[in-house]
């Protein structure tokens, strides 16, 4: 019945018709002129409507209260009958389904609709009168409780259901968040991977144009580092779809395409074995800085070195410090500059420097990059590292 409230509305204007019907059939109504028309007018008044009572509660109240007048009217001294029991269900109805106050209403005229005509026609006297009043204070009651129970539930399920679609559009709204977020992450690694390998490759690429007829043994050389260098970015490359594909497994550090801090030092050899004078500094103990800064340390660093190779040049230096105080790391990548460089790296149309200062965002640091006085580029890098170990601890 909740779910067919129509129906249901429907079985109870039926059963109360059908009541009508037999007490036309066994009781004393009218059978001719006036006072039949107006006795089925009071029925027509009072069941029929009960159909539509939940989806026009007022119009429908309004209408039954309407035929209960003109039975009271017509026939004073019939204090009930089936069909007056409708003035009851909208009692009901009014309570649950609109409110207490057209509800009280509606009982006030209730009241007077009914007491009005038997005490103006003498309809009921002595013991009669007062049990009637009972009766009446009763079935009035019983229905306004009846209301407010079901108008409770009623508002309770409507709480239930707003929060749940509330939850739920959170939780869409939180999926896409992540989505978005893993889209970024994936970007940011992808980036990481590839943009330090293929810078090399193509620089040594177009060194080996160059001296191919001039040096061979030199373009021999380029073309070998560009193999190593494809190579070592495929293995990496394939590590990290991996991680991506089977993110439920432990890490394998043999495949795993997070490298740490204690790596810069094997990268700044790889760069110096490219042809660039790096010089590394480090101050402080590196082992206990946390994986997911450690891997942000390493990849600021990779990228500010790949930065270099691109528009620096060969003919520029470049130097990298780390200085750990044990609340929060400092990574200053600085390069000498060139004659050649015309532009600083972030006009390349890359998301280089942005994808760094991501790096650094996500852990509560900051990242600034930028010339130097003497034609240079300098970044230079801060990550906390107290909040990272103390919910570590925690």
């Amino acid at each position: 019945m909740r779910a067919h409230p129509i129906a249901g509305d429907t079985l109870l204007m039926l059963a109360l018709l059908a009541l009508e019907v037999l007490r036309g059939t066994t009781g004393t109504p009218p059978t001719a002129g006036p006072a039949l028309f107006w006795d089925v007018l009071a029925g027509v008044l009072l069941v029929p409507p009960l159909v539509l009572r939940r989806t026009a509660p007022a119009p429908v109240a309004g209408t039954v209260l309407l035929g209960l007048l003109v039975q009271l009217l017509v026939h004073p001294d019939t204090v009930t009958r089936p069909g007056s029991f409708g003035v009851f269900v909208m009692l009901y109805t009014l309570v649950a389904y609109t409110g207490r106050r057209p509800a009280a209403l509606y009982g006030c005229g209730i009241l007077v609709v009914w007491v009005t005509p038997l005490v103006v026609f003498d309809a009921l006297t002595g013991y009669r009168a007062a049990f009637f009043a009972v009766q009446l204070l009763l079935a009035a009651g019983f229905c306004w409780t009846l209301g407010e129970y079901i108008g409770a539930r009623r508002a309770y399920q409507r709480a239930v259901e707003s929060r749940l679609r509330s939850l739920e559009f959170e939780r869409d709204q939180q999926a896409r968040i992540a989505v978005a977020e893993e889209r970024n992450r994936i970007a940011r690694e992808l980036h990481d991977v590839l943009a330090h390998s293929v810078s090399v490759m193509v620089t040594h690429a177009d060194g080996a144009v160059y001296a191919v007829h001039r040096d061979p043994d030199t373009a021999e050389r380029a073309l070998r580092t560009i193999a190593s260098t494809g190579r070592d970015a495929l293995s990496e490359l394939r590590g990290l779809l991996h991680v991506l594909r089977h993110p439920e497994e432990e890490p394998d550090e043999q495949r795993s395409p997070q490298p740490g801090v204690n790596g810069i030092q094997d990268l700044v050899e790889r760069v110096r074995a490219l042809g660039l004078p790096v010089e590394l500094r480090i101050r402080g103990d590196l082992d206990q800085i946390p994986t997911g800064q450690g891997l942000a340390v390493y990849r600021i660093v990779q990228e500010s070195l790949t930065n270099v190779l691109k528009h620096a040049g060969w003919n520029a230096t470049a130097s990298v410090a780390l200085d750990n105080d044990g609340e929060r790391i400092r990574i200053e990548v600085t390069d000498s500059g060139s004659p050649r460089v015309l532009e600083p790296p972030t006009s390349s149309g890359g998301n280089g420097v942005i994808g760094m200062r991501e790096r650094a965002t996500v852990y509560g640091g900051s990242l600034e990059a930028g010339p130097t006085d003497q034609g240079g580029w300098r970044v230079c890098a801060e990550l906390p590292l107290a909040a990272e170990r103390s919910s570590s601890a925690g």
